[in-house]
């Protein structure tokens, strides 16, 4: 990797919103670190042979704290410009009372606490001017779910917000970036095939909002068009 360019790690860039921004932070001149899961091949893998060793592929399972300490300690001899983690899961749309326990906990665990694992254990590694940032949604806006529906979905965005704000106020005179992205309703296979934008339409917006922040300290929740998401 070339030390004069900025470095971008992306966690859960094997498909949809974070293989796209990896491919995006490509495009800008960045080098990128992306993680996927287990062992086989993604596109990920197809883009990090097209990089000319730009990218670099690691494995993480986001779950086991473990593996988040061990990526650690293999990215340690790195100065990143930009941590951001991408991956979530959704079980589909229940009412909160038809919800199993074991599915809550799975949720929560994946899209709450096992990214604040990665803000805590990797967020050392980004540099003073740098921005650490997590994918959010607007169905973790408090404000603005005046309809219900994906209960435990918007139950985990809420809780991840949360512990970003618990994060920042913990951390108030860090002079690094803190975000929080909306990418808009996507068509992946989270957002589902009704969602208005595709892949291609959200992660430019995303990758240029984070880029415009970069050098404003505190946490901002945004979407991919640079407006504030109210809490």
């Amino acid at each position: 990797m070339n030390d004069t360019r900025k470095t971008a790690v992306i966690i859960g860039a094997s498909r949809a919103l974070g293989l796209g921004l990896a491919a995006e932070y490509l495009r800008r001149d960045w080098d990128v670190i992306g993680t996927v899961r287990g062992s086989r091949r993604t596109g990920l893998h197809d883009l990090a042979e097209a990089s000319g060793g730009r990218l670099i592929i690691e494995s993480l399972e986001m779950t086991e704290p473990e593996q988040i300490s061990a990526l650690r300690d293999r990215l340690a001899r790195h100065t990143l410009d930009l941590l951001f983690v991408n991956a979530a899961i959704t079980r589909g749309d229940l009412p909160i009372g038809e919800v199993p326990t074991d599915m809550f906990a799975e949720v929560l665990i994946t899209n709450a606490l096992s990214p604040m694992r990665v803000v805590e254990t990797l967020g050392p590694l980004v540099a003073p001017t740098g921005t650490i940032g997590v994918m959010s949604s607007d169905q973790g806006s408090i404000a603005l779910n005046t309809e219900g529906g994906q209960d435990l979905y918007r139950a985990s965005k809420s809780a991840l917000n949360q512990l970003m704000r618990s994060y920042a106020a913990r951390h108030a005179e860090d002079t690094r970036t803190l975000l929080l992205m909306d990418p808009g309703w996507v068509r992946t296979e989270l957002g589902g095939p009704e969602a208005d934008l595709s892949v291609e339409e959200s992660v430019p917006g995303v990758a240029e909002t984070i880029e415009r922040h970069q050098g404003k300290p505190g946490l901002h929740f945004l979407d991919y068009q640079g407006q504030v998401v109210p809490w």
